[in-house]
């Protein structure tokens, strides 16, 4: 969008929030970035440039703007909607990828040189992979200067730099303050947590955002001693790349407040990356939803309640093998059958509040476990041992890099997979906004009651006009039922 002046400049002058995290705003005379809804009286059009991201301003020399901080918007929906190269590189610096691996490690999980990655990159973001993933330590660093009382050496290695001063310099180049000087300006009485590992922060996201569906299935399908609803909000465990971690998310009416508890701060921003992942909150809502209004018996639906995110998931694996634990069967059995597994083979954790004590298994776990100890028929319990063994083995790979429609056929290949277990994983494990579910009951029947074709091939055909959106098509149509899914709980 960036490269369309006309529309740009008009975004910056009504200050549409919407745009925020679509591009970014530089103004020539200031050497200042913003984001496109910034409070700030809206430069003229001739000192203003427009860049796709963040680390494409700060190598163009620019500095954040202090008053909308541009490094805190929503991330750009493409990167949801999208299934090629870049998209998936950028789900993967996101989730720290070249923190941890390196570019090198970026480039292996993707199956492409690192030259090519870096020139698809720079071609359209302006900057390649380090770049971003330093922008993302930027940002970072700056969360956990504001949020916790941390010595500044510690928050320098924490955030992902190499040394102290790289991390003085970066944060200078990209804040125009010293790390001191980001914390001394925190209005009185916001004093960071004394508590190691202990955050408090607020996830933006593009409005509208209704929390129904989204929180409503995450409660309603929570495993036990892994997740639960408790005082308002969502609460559950997390496997991180250096430990273990929980989150606590309640729904606000313009953010959704995150505390998070880790045992080692290096993973904060791929915590973050996978708690925004899980409850969809880089989606475009007003594109959205004005694809699925142009079908006039959609449109109802829409109107009534606006907003709808598709509920995902923080561990792509795990959701994979609760999928199957939950085919054909009540949401109940399926959360029996997990909490099963969860208490044989789960890694414990401790919850200082209580109530959530154990990590998911991993498929290694479960691999090596007894095939015999599942209570379940015979084969459900060949589909959950193939899919843990091929998952353990490499041979298949869930991840924020995934090519759709190649999972989607890695997956139907496996013994007891059909459509709707491939479906449901692409949309709520690999973020696919396509995935649709014709066969699904609840589907069906929310189709018949609005006098939608109710048989899969007719109904695929219509739906149809709702793509690429019909997985959020999927959460309106399931909303007509009564079924706990569709309500925040009491």
């Amino acid at each position: 969008m960036h490269t369309d002046r006309e529309r740009c400049v008009r975004a910056v002058r009504s200050k549409d929030a919407r745009f925020d995290g679509w591009f970014f705003t530089a103004v020539l005379t200031t050497r200042v970035y913003c984001r496109p809804s910034c409070p700030v009286v809206p430069p003229k059009p001739g000192n203003m440039t427009f860049y796709p991201s963040a680390a494409a301003c700060q190598q163009a020399g620019f500095r954040a703007c202090k008053r909308c901080r541009p490094d805190t918007s929503p991330g750009s929906p493409e990167w949801n909607r999208r299934a090629d190269l870049v998209a998936r590189a950028m789900r993967l610096i996101a989730d720290g990828v070249v923190d941890r691996e390196g570019v090198p490690g970026l480039a292996t999980r993707l199956g492409y040189s690192t030259r090519q990655i870096e020139r698809q990159l720079l071609a359209e973001l302006g900057a390649g992979p380090l770049a971003l993933a330093r922008a993302q330590r930027a940002q970072t660093a700056r969360l956990l200067i504001e949020t916790t009382a941390l010595p500044m050496a510690e928050i320098a290695f924490a955030a992902g730099f190499s040394s102290i001063r790289t991390f003085n310099d970066t944060v200078r180049e990209v804040f125009a303050l010293a790390p001191g000087e980001l914390r001394s300006r925190l209005p009185k009485g916001n004093t960071p947590a004394a508590t190691p590992g202990a955050l408090t922060l607020r996830l933006p996201f593009r409005t509208p955002l209704n929390p129904d569906n989204l929180f409503g299935h995450l409660a309603a399908t929570a495993v036990p001693g892994v997740e639960e609803w408790r005082d308002g909000a969502y609460r559950r465990t997390l496997r991180l790349p250096y430990g273990h971690g929980i989150v606590t998310l309640t729904p606000r009416p313009d953010h959704i407040a995150c505390r998070l508890t880790l045992g080692d701060l290096r993973d904060l921003p791929v915590a973050i990356s996978r708690c925004r992942r899980m409850l969809d909150l880089d989606a475009d809502p007003v594109a959205i939803d004005d694809q699925l209004r142009t079908d006039p018996l959609l449109a109802p639906l829409v109107g009534k309640a606006p907003g709808r995110r598709v509920p995902r998931t923080v561990d792509e694996a795990e959701f994979a093998v609760r999928a199957v634990l939950g085919q054909q069967v009540s949401t109940a059995a399926a959360r029996t059958h997990a909490a099963r597994l969860v208490t044989a083979h789960g890694d414990p954790v401790d919850d200082p509040e209580g109530g959530l004590t154990h990590v998911f298994p991993t498929p290694g776990a479960l691999a090596a476990a007894d095939p015999e100890s599942l209570a379940m028929p015979r084969t459900r319990r060949t589909t959950v041992t193939t899919l843990v063994r091929r998952l353990a083995d490499g041979t298949l790979h869930l991840g924020p890099e995934s090519d759709w429609p190649e999972t989607r056929a890695r997956l139907l290949a496996l013994p007891g997979f059909g459509p709707w277990t491939a479906d449901v994983i692409a949309m709520r494990a690999l973020g696919d906004p396509d995935a649709f579910l014709p066969t699904d009951l609840g589907i069906r029947r929310a189709a018949r009651e609005l006098g939608l074709p109710s048989t899969p091939a007719a109904l695929t055909a219509r739906a149809a006009a709702w793509r690429p959106w019909r997985a959020y098509a999927v959460q309106y149509l399931w909303a007509t039922d009564s079924h706990p899914i569709n309500f925040l709980p009491a």
